[in-house]
C-alpha cells in the first residue's frame, strides 16, 4: 500500500493530512533540532527525574535528555541496562511508595511524570493506586523537595465519551461518563496536576520562581520503533486473521510518532523554565498534525511488516455488543487478562479522534519534526531488524 495524501470531509471540515511531505528533510536536521532544545533545557536544568523511564515514551525522553549529557534519574519497576549504557541512573521502585519516590527525586530540579497504568482493562483500585496515588506522591515530593517544574503525561482519553472528536481543542471539558477506569483515573490525576500549579514550595523564600509550575500533555496514539503496545498487537492480530476494521465509515484519527512525543515533552519543560510561562497550569493536545483514517494507519503498519492490507469490517454495534459481553464474562469470572474487545475499544475504533493543536504550537513552540511517512520508514527498518 502506498502512503499518499488523504483528504476527507467530516462534519463539513476538510482535513488534508499531507502524509507524503516530510517535515524536516533528513535525519541530520532532526537530530540538530533535538540537540538544540536539549541544549536550551540544559541551561536551566542540571538533574532530571523521569518516572516510567523504562517505558516506550519515558525511554525516548531519556534519550533526548542524554543528547546533551543532562543528568537523568530514571525511575521504573524493572531493570533497564540499555538506559544505563546511555548514562541514565536507574532506580527501581514503585510509584505508589512515597518514601521511595521522594528519596529518588532528591536533588532533581525537573520532573517528567510519564509512569502510568495504561490499557483498557483492570480494577479501579489498581488504576487509582498508580495513576492517582502515584501522581499525588510525585506532586508532594516536588513540594517537599522544592522542585519547581513538573511535566505530566496525560491522554486525550480524559475527554472521550464514545463520540466523534473532530478537531476539538483544550476548551473541551472532561468526559461526564468514562468508559473505563484508565480514563477516569487519568482525568483525576490531570486535574490534580493542573490545580497545584502555583503552589508554594517548602523551605524556600516566597517568590514566583519558588512555586511549583506544572503542565499536562495529551499525546494521542504513540507509535514507532520499540513500540511494545500498538504495533505488536496489530501485527499479532493480523497474522492470526483477527484484525478487522470497525464501522462502515472511515473516520480520521490523530497519531504521534514517538520522537515527536518526546520532543514535545522537552519543549514543554523549556517553556516552563521561562519567566511567567504561559503554559503553566494548562493541558495540551499533541499529535503529528496529520489526521489519517484508521484503515490507512493500520495498513501502513502492516505494509512495514510486509503483511497484506486489511479490508474486512465488523459493524460498530456488533463490536460494542461483543465488548460489553466480554466485559461481563471477564468480570464475573474474575479474569485479569484483557478481553480482545471492550466497549471502550469498540467506540475508539468507530469514532473520529483528531485535535486542534494550535495551543501547543503557540505556547510550547511545538511542531512535529518527523512526518508519518518518515516515521513509517523508520518503523519498517526496525521491524526488519527485530523481526517483530
Amino acid at each position: 500500500m502506498v502512503i499518499a495524501n488523504n483528504t476527507m470531509d467530516i462534519n463539513n471540515k476538510t482535513i488534508e493530512s499531507n502524509i507524503s511531505t516530510p517535515i524536516l528533510t533528513d535525519s541530520a536536521e532532526v537530530e540538530q533540532e533535538f540537540r538544540r532544545v536539549a541544549t536550551e533545557l540544559a541551561t536551566t536544568t542540571s538533574r532530571v527525574f523521569v518516572t516510567g523511564a523504562g517505558g516506550f515514551l519515558g525511554a525516548a525522553i531519556c534519550r533526548l535528555l542524554r543528547l546533551q549529557s543532562i543528568n537523568v534519574i530514571g525511575f521504573a519497576r524493572g531493570h533497564y541496562p540499555e538506559l544505563e549504557q546511555l548514562g541514565v541512573t536507574m532506580v527501581q521502585g514503585d510509584i505508589s511508595d512515597f518514601s521511595a519516590v521522594k528519596t529518588a527525586m532528591t536533588s532533581c530540579d525537573l520532573v517528567f511524570h510519564v509512569a502510568a497504568k495504561a490499557g483498557v482493562w483492570g480494577s479501579k483500585a489498581d488504576y487509582f493506586k498508580i495513576n492517582v496515588q502515584g501522581t499525588n506522591n510525585i506532586i508532594n515530593a516536588c513540594i517537599e523537595l522544592a522542585i519547581n517544574r513538573l511535566v505530566y503525561t496525560s491522554t486525550p482519553s480524559v475527554t472521550f465519551e464514545g463520540k466523534d472528536e473532530a478537531g476539538i481543542d483544550e476548551s473541551e471539558g472532561y468526559a461526564k461518563q468514562f468508559l473505563n477506569e484508565y480514563c477516569r483515573s487519568k482525568a483525576q490525576a490531570e486535574q490534580r496536576i493542573l490545580a497545584v500549579s502555583g503552589t508554594q514550595l517548602d523551605g524556600v523564600t516566597p517568590s514566583k520562581k519558588d512555586t511549583l509550575l506544572t503542565v499536562a500533555l495529551r499525546p494521542h496514539l504513540i507509535w514507532g520503533p520499540n513500540d511494545p503496545h500498538l504495533v505488536p498487537r496489530v501485527l499479532a492480530r493480523a497474522r492470526a486473521g483477527k484484525l478487522k476494521l470497525v464501522g462502515k465509515q472511515d473516520k480520521l484519527v490523530d497519531t504521534i510518532y514517538i520522537d515527536n512525543a518526546a520532543y514535545a515533552h522537552i519543549l514543554a519543560a523549556v517553556a516552563l523554565s521561562k519567566n511567567q510561562p504561559v503554559c503553566a497550569g494548562k493541558a495540551y493536545f499533541l499529535s503529528n498534525d496529520q489526521p489519517i483514517t484508521m484503515a490507512d494507519m493500520l495498513n501502513n503498519i502492516l505494509q512495514c511488516a510486509k503483511l497484506p492490507p486489511i479490508s474486512k469490517r465488523v459493524p460498530s454495534s456488533i463490536a460494542y455488543g461483543v465488548g460489553a459481553s466480554l466485559e461481563f464474562i471477564f468480570t464475573c469470572l474474575r479474569i485479569k487478562k484483557e478481553p480482545i474487545m471492550t466497549r471502550f475499544v469498540a467506540r475508539q475504533l468507530a469514532t473520529s479522534h483528531y485535535f486542534d493543536i494550535s495551543a501547543a504550537k503557540k505556547d510550547l513552540s511545538y511542531k512535529p519534526v518527523i512526518s508519518i511517512k518518515s516515521g513509517m520508514k523508520q518503523l519498517s527498518q526496525w521491524l526488519q531488524q527485530t523481526k517483530c
